[in-house]
């Protein structure tokens, strides 16, 4: 990287530092009007977006507009709807053992935050983060990904055009411009990504003792009982598996299916996904001819170890495609079982107990996603207790990312904190406890030394009973 560079990325975060002193005291109505300015930038530029997307990733307009566009506006109207609240100090009840004093949760930002953005979902994935930066009163800096050149263009464009000079910036460039805001001393780091690279936005953190929240992956499994309702299913699954071709974190990866249905379900997964992504003008494409070969890679290993195709599996390099492709009869020590997809491709697995698919999961690193499709209430229970994932879904797949009240986020390989709606906004908050004393006698100098005798009472009556 050339100094003038260097500086530069400095220069902005020594802006977004200053700048975030001022916004520690900003009020519920500076808030609001920030996000709805960002509102009102992307309903007025809602074109403009499809086309960077589209440019991009050859999105369809109305997918942009369903997982870009909407959730982003979704995440500005329920932060301002619910700001008030959020931000009100949270009275915390008092015991005996501090009888006179008031205690309180006082919601302050965290300061400078840094917004490291990949490019599956190139606008959302930067701008969701933003808007709980905001309504959490912090200033930002975006690093969105250079492989969506186009969209990180318009997200550039769109912070210098929403806000002012120190409140938030945006950084372009590849891994030296990385590299060097992660040099930089921020008090909270949002990324989203791999977990291998998460690791690295972890260990550059901990230098700084920055808190950061990991939007991460990971194989996400999908498991599909002999009581489902077997079409719902598979409509569901392909919808899920095959959105943005299959570049979704939170897709269904693997997919175990009982024995007894594996067939039938092979058949509608068939049906339903040449009717949701027959039509290529429904279909996405795949980020980048590396990305695009390694997905070939992992179904050639997979071929050469015995897996069958059922359908799909052509793909074209020269215009960056892949069609949507199941496999059966995968073998668990290939690479596409060990390694995230991240493509459109589901390797099916079939099973008789639901032990073993249990077994299967706990054996592998927590998923960020886990869905099951079952009708049998006992089914449901025991793996939802029994396995552990960042989210899960019942009788649906991907769903749950868009919920307005839910958490979202892995679990350690799959992630570290929550994201979306008042989670997002804890995220970018301190949680500052605060006491408040009255003047005088107070509980607490009973028990203060010297300890006489009827201190020593008080004090064993604390460790007994309070």
């Amino acid at each position: 990287m050339d100094t003038a560079t260097q500086s530069h990325i400095r220069n902005l975060f020594d802006g977004i530092k200053t700048h975030a002193v001022r916004l520690r005291t900003s009020t519920i109505s500076e808030r609001k009007s920030a996000l709805k300015k960002l509102e009102d930038w992307i309903m007025s530029h809602r074109w403009e977006i499809h086309e960077a997307v589209f440019n991009d990733l050859q999105k369809p307009h109305h997918e942009t507009d369903l997982t870009e566009v909407y959730v982003v506006l979704a995440e500005i109207r329920k932060a301002r709807k619910n700001l008030k609240s959020w931000m009100a100090p949270k009275p915390a009840a008092t015991s005996l053992t501090y009888l006179g004093t008031k205690a309180e949760t006082f919601y302050e930002p965290k300061g400078a935050c840094l917004i490291i953005a990949p490019w599956n979902y190139p606008f959302q994935l930067a701008t969701g983060p933003l808007v709980s930066a905001i309504a959490a009163g912090n200033t930002a800096i975006i690093k969105p990904s250079e492989f969506s050149e186009n969209t990180s263009e318009l997200i550039r464009r769109m912070c210098n055009e929403v806000f002012r000079p120190g409140e938030v910036s945006v950084v372009l460039g590849a891994v030296d411009e990385s590299q060097e805001l992660l040099s930089l001393p921020f008090d909270h780091i949002f990324f989203t990504g791999s977990p291998q690279v998460g690791k690295i936005v972890m260990s550059a953190a901990a230098k700084h003792l920055a808190s950061v929240t990991l939007e991460l992956g990971g194989k996400s499994p999908t498991i599909v009982d002999e009581t489902a309702s077997i079409k719902d299913a598979a409509q569901k699954i392909a919808w899920g598996k095959w959105q943005n071709a299959g570049q979704v974190c939170i897709a269904p990866d693997y997919l175990y299916v009982h024995e007894d249905v594996k067939e039938k379900l092979i058949e509608e997964l068939v049906i339903q996904s040449e009717k949701l992504y027959g039509n290529k003008n429904t279909y996405g494409a795949i980020i980048s001819r590396h990305h695009h070969n390694r997905i070939n890679d992992l179904m050639a290993d997979a071929i050469d170890k015995g897996a069958n195709i059922e359908f799909g599996g052509k793909s074209d390099r020269e215009h960056l495609r892949f069609t949507p492709t199941l496999l059966s009869n995968v073998s668990a020590n290939c690479r596409i079982m060990e390694e995230e997809i991240f493509g459109p491709i589901l390797p099916l697995v079939s099973f008789r107990e639901i032990d073993e698919v249990i077994s299967f999961v706990n054996q592998k690193p927590k998923p960020l996603a886990l869905y099951l499709f079952s009708n049998k209430k006992s089914i449901i229970q025991q793996v939802k207790k029994e396995t552990s994932a960042g989210m899960m879904a019942i009788n649906d797949v991907v769903l749950q990312f868009a919920h307005p009240n839910l958490p979202i986020g892995g679990v350690n390989n799959s992630g570290i904190g929550k994201a979306h709606g008042h989670a997002g906004f804890i995220a970018f908050s301190n949680e500052k406890a605060i006491v408040k004393q009255r003047k005088g006698w107070t509980m607490a100098k009973t028990v203060y030394p010297p300890y006489s005798k009827f201190k020593k009472f008080m004090i064993d009556l604390m460790v007994k009973y309070f």
